[in-house]
């Protein structure tokens, strides 16, 4: 029989600690927001093995909550490749080799299609393994949050004032109440959060079937003839599969990819698949870690919102999860969410502005689930396409691999360098945004063009003391200056009546990239632009009203009037 435990309060609560709700916790306790985490495994249990990826926008965050440096310093060794390879097996013939740098020069390297990220923090490739106890370490020393573990949510009910939900300790059965303002489901693709909030999943179920194993294999790594890769695609006649390395010696992940004519997980056989993946024989030692068969899919949530009740993560989408970018979404959404819930719980903003998640993130998601299905059946399309002699010998066998090489490296740059989904994406028709006419510039998964029509990430620059542009951001909204002859006290003075948290920062116009072309721009805490222009509005609180939530842009038609300026901006 249950007893009842206190009722215990925080502004938000977040349900579930994996790198999604834990990067939402941190991002809130960094603005000073009461935080209480349920979390049904024990403390610092391990999680799966699952992603393998950690895109520049995330990093991006990282660097902001100070945890990049941990993160870059954890994984595989320093000096270990981080190149994609294709082979006919892992122990095979090359076929193609798309190179990146490994996490020593990540940051000084500058050849090669994923050497030119602009951002002072380029990705990382590191499982999730070893990511996750470097966020719930930093997470749980943080003096706002507070972690319950081996506790799952099992019910909710919320009203005018905020949110209750009832939770219970695994362990022992007893239950206690959680009264809070706001709550996210960050629980995962079985969500419960989004069921009781009677949201669901649309889209399409089933894309790809997938085996995962996790082995220890300490003497594959001498076995795989030149340079070492972190990822190895094996495509031969009789199975195809991707392979990453863990640790860097001796544990991989093994992903074998089912076939459609193979319906069924155990239909099968796992080892003669890892073996034919590996390109071993029946003598060949591996021992199985872990395993752990999915489903691809690409499923999105139709709503991400249900008062003060909201979803993240896996909870609000899923999709096969090519260019990385499944964990990589989730953590967008917890920082776009973060900043405008720590803002109503500071009270400088109007509840309306917590509409602009849902209008922002669920787009996104779409957009983006549609380029990892449309990758992923390109890629389901080339396995079985696989020429039947791609392991022979001789100059035809060398012009078929050559062939399939060059297939490879075109089909899948895009995903292993996916600028386009790191930096192009925007945000159109959110209502805290200030569009001015102008047309977002198109993205795809690999290419993009910079820009600040209001929606896209602010492009990155130095300054001229070598910051960062985003390291010199405020907690809110940052107006940048590229002349300091133009008054901006206006606005200053409009964002301090209501306590609405404004920083000016004045950038040297010969550091500034040509997408600027603008005086003034002003970007939000998630580095995305919400209004641009060369001279403050006339109704500076308008603009205010605007980017508090509390009036819509068709409610400030005069917002939309501020065209570049013909003339170059000056220099410094």
């Amino acid at each position: 029989m249950s007893e009842e435990w206190e009722e215990l309060q925080a502004d938000v609560f977040v349900v579930g600690a994996g790198p999604v709700g834990l990067t939402l916790a941190m991002d809130l306790a960094s603005r000073g927001v009461r935080v209480l985490i349920a979390e049904i495994r024990r403390y610092a249990e391990p999680p799966n093995v699952k992603c393998n990826h950690v895109s520049a926008r995330t990093m991006e965050q990282f660097r902001r909550l100070g945890v990049a440096q941990k993160v870059r310093d954890a994984g595989l060794p320093a000096d270990y490749p981080n190149d994609v390879v294709f082979r006919t097996s892992v122990t095979g013939m090359e076929l193609t080799r798309i190179p990146i740098p490994c996490r020593r020069d990540r940051y000084t390297e500058a050849e090669g299609p994923d050497a030119w990220w602009p951002t002072p923090e380029p990705p990382h490739r590191i499982n999730q393994i070893y990511l996750e106890p470097i966020l719930l370490e930093h997470a749980a020393a943080l003096p706002n949050v507070t972690l319950l573990n081996r506790t799952q949510v099992t019910d909710f009910a919320q009203d005018d004032e905020g949110v209750t939900a009832t939770a219970t300790d695994l362990d022992t059965g007893a239950t206690r109440s959680v009264r809070c303002r706001y709550m996210v489901g960050c629980d995962g693709g079985s969500s419960g959060v989004r069921k009781k909030m009677g949201a669901r999943l649309e889209g399409t179920a089933v894309i790809q079937r997938v085996q995962s194993t996790y082995i220890r294999a300490p003497q594959l790594r001498a076995m795989i003839p030149g340079k070492p890769a972190w990822s190895y695609y094996a495509m031969n006649p009789r199975r195809c599969g991707t392979v990453f390395a863990i640790d860097g010696h001796e544990t991989w992940l093994v992903h074998n990819h089912l076939n459609a004519e193979e319906p069924e997980f155990d239909s099968v056989d796992r080892d003669r698949s890892i073996r034919e993946i590996l390109g071993v024989g029946p003598d060949f030692r591996y021992e199985v870690i872990s395993k752990e068969d999915w489903i691809g899919r690409r499923l999105v949530a139709n709503r991400f919102r249900a008062g003060r009740v909201f979803i993240a993560g896996d909870a609000a989408h899923l999709w096969v999860p090519y260019a990385g970018y499944g964990m990589n979404a989730g953590i967008a959404d917890a920082i776009n969410l973060s900043w405008l819930l720590s803002a109503c719980v500071e009270g400088w903003a109007d509840e309306r502005i917590l509409d602009a998640y849902e209008a922002e993130r669920q787009p996104i998601t779409e957009q983006v689930s549609q380029f990892a299905m449309d990758h992923a059946q390109k890629m389901m399309r080339a396995r079985r396409a696989v020429p039947a002699d791609i392991e022979a010998p001789g100059a035809a066998g060398d012009a078929l691999r050559a062939e399939a090489g060059r297939e490879a490296y075109a089909l899948n740059v895009q995903q292993f360098c996916c600028g386009g989904l790191n930096f192009g994406y925007f945000y159109t028709g959110s209502p805290i945004i200030a569009g001015d006419g102008e047309a977002p510039p198109a993205y795809s998964m690999g290419d993009f063009t910079p820009s600040t029509v209001p929606g896209c990430r602010a492009p990155h620059l130095w300054l001229a003391d070598g910051r960062s542009l985003y390291d010199a951001f405020g907690p809110g909204y940052t107006l940048l200056r590229f002349d300091r002859r133009i008054d901006v006290t206006p606005l200053e003075d409009a964002a301090r009546a209501v306590r609405m948290p404004l920083a000016v920062l004045d950038v040297d116009a010969g550091d500034v990239p040509r997408a600027y072309r603008h005086r003034l721009v002003l970007c939000r805490a998630d580095q995305h632009v919400a209004w641009r222009g060369d001279r403050i509005p006339a109704q500076a609180d308008a603009l205010v009203a605007l980017l508090r939530g509390q009036a819509r842009p068709a409610e400030t038609p005069e917002l939309n009037r501020s065209p570049a300026t013909a003339d170059p901006l000056p220099t410094p």
